[in-house]
């Protein structure tokens, strides 16, 4: 027994012996438990919001949706703006919009949202601009930190996750510029989460009743149907949302509606049920529609109360006119329904046929590689101003990713689909379906105007897929000394560079006026100037 123990193998490192003395008691596990998502989402927060005011002046689309939005607030519609008006927000006198209509292809709740920073700090305050997408984007972290934490059980990785995510200079552009994207991003993980959260709540409530069935004599062939099921409703609360800021919220709602069925037949599967398949399609598989769909429907239906509750905006009186009212079976249908619907019909033939030229388009087969990112904004100020005190100076917003974690994600994300196929884990199934509900649709449009910013709708699943890779490379406490040491000594390197890669970059994601020649420096391929 003696020479047994002695010669027994030596599991885990250093670091792992001197992290479990750190945590020897219930008082630092729960300061790390609960302190190292808090430490991860207050670091996002400070990258996200440092000098958010700079520059003062509308960046981007922000010329369209900071407009719209604080329109949207005061008319209860999108409205015009006289000429001008983007220099009068440059120099703190937005002025005010006129009452006219204004055509608008998004639906209206990521502009609400934006109004109401408005509405705290004033029009005439750039930060009230781009406080809400601060918010949510900071809150998107706290989330893929809590996610990572249910997918893989493990605390280390899941504050990895949200570091990474807190550092990636595309989250970091998209939460601090007023645009939609971010808003989408937000919701849509909210609903990926309370899907997480149902798959074990309907999982161990379905068992429970199937053996209950099963002791009191019964054959529950079919199986229980679960009506309640607060988890799914919520996610149908965020899908909805998502989709009420832009309609490719829809692809998520879709895509996990059908995940839903999916996991509900093989969980019957598993459990014995003789007809496990007919019982998720046919019995369970309505009434998961029911708890998912109509929520989402109101909810979209809702954000567009001001339009519906006012007459001015745009084809607000379409149905009214001689000639356009439906007749005939459905001519009882409300006038302003008929108005709204005729209005999406006329935005989703804009969307389709969308192929204006821009000199940012990106085509999305190149977006995982991160070919083509976006320039939100570049000055190039004068030697004295705005902080310029070399012979040429730059000032960029450029919605580019980390370099290390974007490629890693990539390449992580082609491990994940082998790892799926090879070994079926449910968690990097969740993975792969939240990057393919967000990217996969696009591959439809490869002739419109579309661009890399898009991505950050599906941006944390990629984080995740990376975070998952990372697991792996770095093993567990259990893994021989050698083993451990080297996967905790590649990913300390990959987390040390990828950092340090951050603060090469974030005065590019943050319009800090640096040298030219420092601008310069970061023109790793040509399609990135």
């Amino acid at each position: 027994m003696s020479v047994d123990l002695l010669e027994a193998p030596v599991t885990g490192s250093r670091l792992d012996r001197w992290w479990e003395r750190m945590l020897r008691t219930e008082r630092r596990r729960k300061l790390w438990i609960w302190g190292g998502p808090a430490a991860v989402t207050l670091l996002a927060f400070v990258l996200r919001f440092w000098n958010l005011g700079h520059p003062h002046s509308l960046v981007f689309d922000e010329t369209f949706y900071v407009k719209d939005s604080w329109s949207l607030w005061l008319n209860g519609y999108e409205s015009t703006w006289p000429d001008g008006a983007d220099e009068g927000f440059a120099n703190g006198d937005a002025g005010s919009p006129s009452t006219n209509p204004s055509y608008v292809v998004h639906p209206p709740l990521g502009k609400w949202l934006i109004a109401l920073g408005i509405a705290v700090f004033g029009i005439d305050d750039s930060t009230g601009w781009r406080i809400s997408t601060v918010i949510a984007g900071t809150l998107a972290v706290l989330l893929v930190t809590l996610i990572a934490k249910r997918l893989f059980t493990s605390s280390i990785l899941a504050v990895l996750a949200g570091f990474l995510f807190a550092i990636d200079g595309h989250a970091i552009v998209m939460a601090r510029v007023s645009l939609l994207d971010n808003f989408v991003m937000f919701f849509v993980l909210a609903g990926f989460g309370a899907i997480l959260l149902d798959r074990s709540w309907h999982a161990s409530r379905l068992a429970a009743k199937v053996a209950s069935a099963r002791a009191s004599g019964a054959d529950p062939a079919w199986g229980p149907v679960l009506w309640w099921r607060p988890w799914l409703l919520a996610a149908g609360v965020a899908f909805g949302a998502a989709t009420a800021v832009k309609w490719n919220g829809l692809y998520f709602l879709a895509a996990f509606g059908v995940y839903v069925i999916v996991t509900d037949l093989l969980l019957r599967r598993r459990l014995g049920l003789s007809l496990w398949a007919s019982a998720a399609v046919l019995k369970q598989g309505p009434v998961s529609f029911v708890t998912l769909v109509p929520v989402s429907a109101v909810v979209y239906l809702a954000s567009w109360t001001g339009w519906i509750r006012t007459s001015g905006g745009y084809d607000r009186q379409w149905a009214d006119a001689v000639g356009n009212a439906w007749t005939g079976t459905f001519a009882w249908v409300p006038h302003w329904f008929q108005s709204l619907l005729h209005y999406h019909q006329s935005a989703y033939s804009f969307h389709v046929g969308l192929s204006t030229p821009h000199p940012y388009a990106a085509n999305p087969l190149g977006w995982l590689l991160m070919i083509r990112p976006t320039s939100m904004y570049y000055q190039s100020p004068a030697t004295g101003t705005d902080g310029c005190a070399w012979d040429a100076c730059s000032s960029a917003i450029t919605s580019i990713g980390n370099p290390l974690i974007w490629w890693g994600a990539a390449v992580a994300l082609g491990y994940c689909v082998y790892r799926l196929v090879r070994y079926r884990e449910w968690q990097v199934g969740l993975i792969v379906l939240g990057v393919a509900a967000g990217y996969l649709p696009w591959l439809l449009y490869l002739n419109r105007t579309v661009f890399q910013f898009y991505t950050i709708v599906f941006e944390p699943y990629l984080i995740l897929a990376l975070v998952f890779a990372i697991g792996k490379i770095l093993g567990s406490r259990d893994d021989p000394e050698e083993r451990r040491f080297a996967g905790v000594g590649v990913i300390g390197v990959f987390v040390t560079i990828t950092t340090l890669l951050s603060i090469f970059w974030y005065p590019l994601w943050t319009a800090i006026t640096v040298p030219y020649w420092f601008w310069h420096l970061h023109a790793w391929l040509p399609s990135w100037v």
